[in-house]
């Protein structure tokens, strides 16, 4: 019997030679199988591994496709993109922006200020920062309780501090399909499994979720329910009522990430069911993404545990970017930034809706992004390729599809971080690209 390493290393040798370029699309298994005179599951075997290689993704309904080449497949979410025009990264910034935040920065040039501010940081932060910070989060009926205020180096280290103190190597934590690519990387690194729940323009299926439950208990839920991301959707207030009902019908808890939530004026699912909702919130997103500080409001109950994970793995905030960020919310320039950054938002959403149209633009016209479902003669990694050829760089599904290979056919653009004339040109030429194939777009 034919060695199925073997063969994936042969096909692998084709896609390296260039023989399969980037968006080839594989024949059936079946029809690979007949080809190379193997059986059916020998050649099962092989798109696993090259599934497994990254080198091909499935694509639901679609068939399997090879990917493009690393360099082109821009999905380093954390770090700047290659390409001139950065449509990869959700976040904005300007000099305006700045100018507000800079009297809090001179505040420290003393030297009895700075030797104030450098003291060890704690997981509960200064004196009346919970306090201060539960203020700063409370609207639509909710105000977290200060004494669970915990300060996290940013959101991602307050993501995984959370998903660590609640669930265990081995564990099931359900999660939306297509996902923050950081909890993928984090449960992994855990041993924490994660497990795709269903979900609609309303939000995570609870039949779904109580399905999966029901089969193999989970041990946590970490969801988006406001600004979705890549979808750029929100839970609707219907939704997250009765996932309410169903936490405090389990006892389970669910990690509410709510990084993009100043964007929307939704209510934390928190408000809902404090007792069972972890709710994250940062500041990098919010004002820059250099701040280093993410809060945690956890019920009484699993505080202290989050606050054991941050302090072993060295997570908490550091005490400069604490300082900052409590004298911006105290004087009220983190509400003016983040007013900044929502009529921008807007702006740039009706940008892409004019150029891109409306029927193209399915986000919530609050988010900093949003999701292009692709036409069936492109592949997300071919389109992907194309457009950092022409000098764009953008996110295939593939970046955020918790199960590999089972990504839709489309991309994530992040409209918030070029600036608007580059973003125009950037969207253009996406355009454009969405008007030819593979075989006629153009290349440098």
């Amino acid at each position: 019997m034919p060695d199925f390493r073997a063969i994936a290393d042969a096909v692998a040798a084709e896609i390296a030679s260039g023989k399969l370029p980037a968006g080839s699309r594989l024949p059936p298994q079946r029809t690979f199988a007949d080809d190379r005179g193997i059986a059916a599951s020998t050649a099962s075997r092989v798109y696993a591994e090259l599934t497994r290689r990254g080198l091909v993704a499935g694509e639901v309904g679609r068939g399997t496709f090879v990917r493009a080449p690393e360099a082109l497949r821009a999905v380093r979410i954390s770090e700047a993109a290659d390409a001139p025009i950065d449509l990869q990264l959700a976040i904005s910034s300007s000099l305006e922006q700045a100018a507000l935040m800079a009297p809090a920065v001179q505040t420290l040039a003393g030297p009895a200020a700075l030797w104030n501010t450098l003291r060890a940081p704690g997981p509960y932060g200064p004196e009346g920062a919970g306090l201060t910070v539960a203020q700063f989060l409370a609207g639509s009926g909710w105000t977290p309780d200060p004494a669970g205020i915990l300060f996290a180096g940013g959101g991602r280290q307050a993501i995984a501090c959370a998903l660590a103190a609640l669930a265990k190597p081995g564990d099931r934590v359900g999660v939306e399909p297509l996902t923050y690519p950081s909890i993928i990387r984090t449960a992994a690194r855990l041993g924490i499994q994660l497990v795709p729940i269903d979900i609609d323009r309303q939000g995570i299926d609870l039949d779904a979720l109580a399905r999966t439950h029901a089969a193999k208990p989970l041990a946590a839920i970490y969801i988006q329910p406001t600004l979705h991301n890549p979808l750029g959707i929100s839970m609707t207030p219907e939704r997250r009522q009765a996932l309410a009902h169903w936490l405090e019908a389990t006892g389970l808890y669910c990690i509410e990430d709510a990084a993009f939530a100043f964007l929307s004026d939704a209510t934390p699912l928190a408000a809902h069911a404090p007792d069972h909702v972890v709710h994250i919130n940062s500041m990098q997103k919010r004002l820059a993404p250099g701040i280093g500080v993410g809060f945690v409001a956890a019920p009484g109950p699993v505080k202290d545990g989050i606050a054991a994970v941050m302090r072993a793995g060295g997570w908490m905030a550091p005490s400069l970017s604490m300082r900052l960020v409590m004298s911006w919310i105290a004087d009220g320039t983190a509400v003016q930034v983040a007013r900044l950054k929502r009529k921008d938002a807007r702006a740039r959403q009706a940008l892409a809706a004019r150029i891109l149209g409306t029927d193209r633009i399915p986000a919530d016209t609050d988010a900093f992004h949003t999701w292009l479902d692709l036409p069936q003669a492109w592949s997300a990694d071919a389109f992907t390729a194309a457009a950092a050829q022409q000098g764009v760089a953008i996110t295939p599904s593939g970046a955020f599809a918790v199960t590999p290979g089972r990504a839709p056919n489309a991309v994530r653009l992040a409209l918030s971080s070029p600036p608007l004339q580059d973003l125009e040109r950037g969207l253009q030429i996406i355009r454009a690209l969405l008007a030819t194939t593979p075989s006629d777009a153009p290349t440098e």
